[in-house]
């Protein structure tokens, strides 16, 4: 068992974007789902869904996206507060990627949203992974 699933699925959609595969199994956790329906949201990943197994933990099919030469949508994939180094930031002082051409993504008291959306609500959180 791994010891952080954030961490594990962004690693996997990374690999797996690397070598062109079209779909990445990932562990079915609350906070990595709603970080899948963000992804999806933007416009990062095809779609995702939900597939039951034999055993206790349930997986999350992910549909990765390419653009028409065959490269990855997904350029950067990096995880920013880890279990060792958690990262918080109110609404006000958000990080923006690439002058908001990325995504940050952030776990807030409301689900896991964007840093757009944050601002929007002026609701902080952890800031969990940047996507561009």
């Amino acid at each position: 068992m791994h010891g952080d699933p954030i961490a594990d699925m962004l690693t996997r959609i990374r690999n797996a974007a690397a070598t062109g595969k079209t779909h990445v199994f990932v562990r079915a956790t609350g906070v990595c789902q709603g970080i899948a329906g963000v992804l999806r949201e933007e416009g990062y990943i095809a779609d995702f869904d939900r597939i039951e197994t034999a055993v206790k933990q349930d997986l999350l099919r992910i549909a990765l996206k390419y653009a028409k030469d065959g490269s990855s949508v997904i350029n950067e994939i990096k995880r920013e507060s880890k279990p060792g180094r958690r990262i918080y930031s109110p609404a006000r002082s958000m990080p923006v990627v690439l002058n908001g051409m990325g995504v940050v993504i952030v776990s807030t008291s409301r689900g896991v949203m964007t840093d757009r959306k944050c601002r929007q609500e002026n609701i902080g959180g952890e800031i969990l992974c940047t996507v561009n």
